[in-house]
């Protein structure tokens, strides 16, 4: 979708923020249940609760429980966070309250990664990490420069969440013969088969049902469990924020976050495409979508996609430039003969949510030609470590090889043409954190030395 028609869906959007909650009737006409909603997508949450569960694990050591949030389908399993605080109560406790037998390695993208040492696939990259994170203390490798809280995390997000709502709900099974509207999704469903497809995409976003009605900054604090904020997530004003409908969760939150800057709407665009599509196919009253409904609901779909993927684009682009200024205050650092050691971890930690964010675009099937190999030179397997080294190779151990590389003033030049590269490629508008600015500065800085572009 070209800019223009995204930036005018905006516009139009915004006009139209007025008490839209995600909740819809059951339209099947031969439904015999009690249901009186036909939104469904416990499956979702129970995944986004799985995430969160295990980037708290991935500080634990312990392989085993890491394994029961990503790939168990265990029972019984409690849910490390969100959990409830003084002020703010939430409903669930467990993920079985959510859904049962899900997990997250089996609903990763199946394809190769390239910008993760190894030709390795979605799955088999959150393994390794995962397996890595257990030998590690925190989920802290300063050897090889790894934050893996914040690269399982981030690539969850992207390999998981993006990929199966963009690359499958919204796109394959939104064709004419896949989960018809004039069937049940399944027997003795209140939904039909195009409802719970949209609905799993809606889950996957991760917003509340009435997102619509909050503003970024409220949806920002109620992720944080601000008990300032409490009464805007219980919507219901049942005493508890439910998991299901009132929390938001991964992208969901991220633009928000973006969207408090007052650059962008990256949140309400979604949301009211979300509703508004969900909207085509109740009016259908549980027949089969005519050619022009399907291809207004793709058209949705599409305005969903290009934001989803801006809004991680986004988030690329703000911690590239958190690298950048990390590696401005460790030569300031060191020229002054200073501990370096806090500096560091802050410049592995940006740095893992860089490349967690990056790797997520590569992951929902969609090309990205020369644009996706630029990302992975640039930002390379690992951060430029003390030394001028990274990390060039692994092998099937998960064991990682590092080479010689550019200095850590030329890999600052790197970050400026991350972000310059994801601005012109997504047609970005908040850049949060823009240090391009400053090129000319590094660019005198390094005089006639050689370019850190490896390309």
């Amino acid at each position: 979708m070209k800019k223009t028609l995204l930036t005018a869906f905006i516009g139009a959007s915004a006009l139209s923020l007025h008490a839209q909650t995600y909740d819809f009737a059951v339209s099947l006409p031969d439904y015999q249940g009690d249901a009186s909603s036909s939104v469904s997508y416990g499956g979702q949450i129970a995944r986004h609760a799985l995430h969160n569960s295990l980037k708290k694990a991935s500080k634990s050591g312990d392989l085993a429980l890491m394994e029961s949030y990503f790939s168990s389908k265990a029972e019984g399993l409690s849910i490390l966070d969100p959990v409830s605080k003084k002020g703010f109560a939430i409903k669930q406790s467990s993920i079985d309250e959510l859904s049962k037998g899900k997990d997250l390695k089996s609903s990763a993208y199946p394809g190769t990664i390239t910008g993760w040492p190894g030709n390795l696939t979605g799955p088999e990259v959150l393994q390794q990490m995962v397996t890595n994170a257990a030998n590690t203390k925190g989920g802290y490798d300063p050897v090889n420069g790894y934050d893996y809280t914040q690269l399982i995390s981030k690539f969850t997000m992207g390999a998981v969440f993006y990929n199966k709502a963009v690359n499958d709900y919204l796109d394959e099974k939104l064709e004419a013969d896949v989960k018809p509207n004039d069937k049940p999704y399944s027997k003795g469903a209140p939904y039909t088969g195009k409802e719970h497809v949209w609905d799993e995409a809606f889950g996957y976003f991760g917003a509340p049902i009435n997102g619509l009605e909050l503003t970024p900054k409220e949806v920002v604090q109620i992720v944080k469990l601000n008990p300032d904020y409490f009464a805007k997530a219980d919507a219901n004003k049942d005493g508890v924020v439910d998991l299901k409908t009132e929390m938001a969760f991964a992208h969901a939150y991220y633009a928000a976050s973006i969207d408090a800057s007052g650059k962008t709407d990256y949140f309400h665009t979604i949301l009211q495409a979300f509703y508004d599509g969900r909207s085509v196919i109740q009016d259908a009253k549980g027949k089969v979508l005519s050619a022009a409904q399907r291809e207004e609901l793709k058209s949705y779909a599409k305005v969903i996609g290009v934001a989803w993927q801006q809004v991680i684009a986004e988030a690329a682009f703000k911690y590239a430039g958190s690298v950048y200024a990390d590696l401005e205050k460790i030569a300031i650092i060191e020229e002054s003969n200073g501990d370096v050691k806090k500096a560091y971890r802050n410049y592995v930690k940006h740095w893992g949510e860089l490349k967690g964010f990056a790797l997520s675009l590569q992951a929902a099937g969609r090309d990205l030609g020369r644009t996706q190999s630029q990302l992975d030179r640039l930002i390379g397997f690992s951060p430029v470590l003390f030394g001028n080294a990274q990390v060039v190779a692994a092998n099937s151990k998960g064991e990682f090889t590092q080479s010689e590389s550019v200095t850590m003033q030329e890999y600052k030049l790197n970050m400026l043409k991350v972000q310059n590269l994801l601005s012109s490629h997504f047609a970005l508008t908040a850049k949060l954190n823009d240090r391009t600015g400053g090129m000319d500065d590094v660019l005198e800085q390094l005089k006639s030395g050689p370019s850190a572009e490896n390309d």
